[in-house]
């Protein structure tokens, strides 16, 4: 009995000291500064969004995964609640307009709220892949040129 408790207790002490690791390692693991991460490939919106248009499969092998510059004339600014979202629109598609979405971070929301429609802006953005109709591009940030 004696020997059961101690592999018991063993069991327990092994167990607290994975999960407190899992915790500080994986769940508490501080994100990159998207603000201040270089882009790793720089193109016109709308060469980017032809290309994800055009060749699906090739354009998620070159960009999903990447932080990405992109230049192009703004089409709108979606604003919802916490979430403000910069539009280039490209197409007009049976949903309404089709083109490259970027989701700003929230410390960004009011200046991308000030963003002019049809001026010319650069956004940076983490490419998460194209949805048929958009181009998503997640913790974006405005680009001073």
């Amino acid at each position: 009995m004696k020997t059961w408790m101690k592999i018991l207790l063993g069991l327990f002490v092994v167990g607290l000291i994975a999960g407190f690791l899992v915790y500080k390692f994986v769940y508490n693991k501080q994100h990159p500064d998207y603000e201040n991460v270089a882009p790793s490939v720089t193109i016109n919106a709308q060469d980017l969004y032809r290309a994800f248009k055009d060749n699906k499969d090739a354009a998620s092998h070159l960009y999903n995964g990447k932080m990405i510059a992109i230049t192009g004339k703004l089409g709108k600014i979606e604003a919802v609640d916490t979430l403000v979202t910069a539009v280039f629109v490209f197409n007009q598609g049976m949903f309404g307009d089709e083109g490259i979405r970027c989701t700003m971070l929230k410390k960004l929301n009011d200046a991308a709220r000030k963003l002019q429609p049809d001026g010319e802006v650069r956004i940076k953005g983490y490419c998460t892949g194209y949805n048929e109709t958009d181009v998503i591009l997640e913790k974006c940030s405005i680009v001073n040129q």
